[in-house]
Order: C-alpha cells, then structure tokens, then sequence
C-alpha cells in the first residue's frame, strides 16, 4: 500500500512536469529558443523508464517491503520534493526536461541557484537512489544511480553547459558556483568558455 501510494504520486508528478516542460519549450520557442544536443534525449527517457521499471520488479520480488529506514528515507523524499520545487519555480519558464536555451537571455541566478549550477540533477540523483532504498530495492538503487551519474557527468551536463556557455551568460554567472555541493571548499570545474 505504501509502495503504491509513493510510486504513484512519483509517476503523477513525473506526468504533471512533463506537461508544464511541454508548455515552457512552447513558449520557449515562440521566443526564438532553440533546442540543443536534441539526440541525448532518448536516452534520459530510457533511463527513467527504466528506473521504475526495475524499481516496480524489485520491489515486486522483495514483496513491497519497506525499509527498516523508511521513516528517515521518506522524510529525506519531501525534503527533495520541496527542493525540487524551489527549483522549478525559481527557473520558471527556463525549467524543462530538455536543452532549450533562449539565445541573449541572463541566467537564473536565484533561488537554490545561488549555491548550486544544477540543483534538479541533485534532486533526481537523490532520488534514484533513496526512492529504491525506501522499498529494500538495492540492485535498482545502485544500478541506476551509476548509470544516472554517467549520463549526468558525460552526457548531459557537458552538452548544457556548452550550450548554455554559447548562448547566454553562464560561464561568467557560474565561474564561482559549484555544481552539485554548496560552498564545499573547492569548484567543479569552470563551464566551457566557448
């Protein structure tokens, strides 16, 4: 009951932000916003899909178990809710699931982008892995928190920055920001001064 109750209000959530990212990239485009690294797309939505096709089938042989852990992972859960929110409010008609960049428009630099480049990919990373942890589904929380990071790290983030670096304000806006962990003593790598 648990299970059903968490993973459906995931899957309603993940359906509602696709809605709002279809209507932002419209609005966005009439702008004159273009869509970039559009190919990588593809292998986002597999990821996810895949996630919670692996997070149903491993819970589903475990029995829909919760953790001994539940109570503290489902707490960490809102407190990423709530931060992913704050995240999407603070960009706006700038959030979306895609790479969709209005060419000459400033960065957002408020809100949890004040401390952080890319607090959604926090949020999602974190996700991956507590969600599965929250059921006892420990192959898929690893599984996909690997391969969450590999894409982030060698695929998306890359293709972001570069085009968010042509286009736009970023790399002088976010020289100074970390990409992932607040004021933690020493800075990613610059974006791509492209």
């Amino acid at each position: 009951m648990i299970f059903l109750l968490v993973f459906s209000f995931m899957i309603g959530q993940r359906l509602y932000e696709l809605k709002v990212a279809k209507r932002n990239e419209k609005e966005m485009k009439a702008r004159g916003a273009k869509e970039f690294a559009e190919d990588h797309y593809k292998w986002i939505v597999l990821l996810h899909t895949g996630f919670f096709i692996s997070l149903v089938s491993e819970s589903y042989v475990r029995g829909f178990g919760v953790s001994f852990f539940f109570p503290l992972l489902f707490v960490l859960f809102i407190v990423l809710q709530a931060f992913r929110v704050w995240t999407i409010r603070s960009l706006g008609i700038f959030w979306n699931t895609k790479i969709i960049i209005l060419p000459g428009a400033k960065v957002v630099k408020r809100g949890p982008f004040r401390y952080l480049r890319h607090p959604n990919y926090v949020v999602v990373a974190m996700e991956i892995l507590f969600i599965p942890l929250m059921f006892n589904a420990y192959w898929t929380a690893i599984i996909f928190t690997v391969l969450n990071a590999l894409l982030l790290r060698f695929v998306r983030i890359p293709a972001e920055e570069e085009a968010l670096s042509i286009q736009s304000d970023y790399s002088d806006q976010f020289a100074n920001t970390p990409r992932f962990f607040p004021q933690d003593g020493k800075h990613d790598e610059k974006p791509s001064e492209k």
